[in-house]
């Protein structure tokens, strides 16, 4: 009983959880340091300042998630308020100000995404996507997550110009998100 009232108190249980999450440990021991039983960990990033930002415009592949209720009006990395209707993306390595085609693997359905914040800070999560944009390419809150390709099409540049990104050539007019009226 001793045992069960030390691991239950708030600071064992923030000491096991940054244990884990240092050492990489088993998802039970953090779900236990969590108070769960045996459910799954997540490891949540730590936001980065200054990320180191990608000017290539190459393709990339990760999982996409999108936008809790509880960031709906917040401010974004860029100093606008966060709108579930728009098309507003995020993302830790492309610039603000990006557009790109986001391509959900599994349904073949894309959307135009505008990088207008950072995040996810959850490990194996490239973008977080407005709820608008998620449920237009197929991403609802029952999966949670998908698949998705994120092509850019333009990437502003240190010096203030804007380079053709891998889905610059591609038709991208239909595959837009068109965000409800406000």
């Amino acid at each position: 009983m001793r045992s069960e009232t030390r691991i239950n108190s708030p600071l064992w249980r923030a000491l096991l959880t940054g244990a884990c999450v240092a050492l990489g440990t088993s998802s039970a021991l953090g779900a236990a340091a969590e108070g769960k039983p045996n459910g799954p960990s997540v490891i949540r990033e730590r936001p980065v300042a200054n990320p180191k930002l990608d000017h290539t415009g190459r393709k990339r592949v990760g999982k996409a998630s999108f936008y809790a209720k509880m960031f709906h009006g917040r401010k974004m990395a860029n100093g606008k308020r966060m709108d579930p209707r728009d098309d507003n993306a995020a993302s830790k390595t492309l610039p603000l100000g990006t557009t790109a085609k986001v391509t959900n693997l599994e349904t073949g359905r894309s959307a135009v995404v505008t990088i207008e914040d950072r995040g996810p800070y959850v490990q194996g999560r490239i973008v977080d996507l407005s709820p608008a944009t998620a449920q237009s390419i197929g991403l609802t809150p029952k999966n949670g997550l998908a698949n998705v390709e994120v092509a850019p099409i333009a990437v502003p540049q240190p010096d203030g110009t804007v380079k053709p990104g891998a889905a610059a050539a591609e038709s991208v007019t239909e595959a837009r998100a068109t965000p409800r009226s406000r």
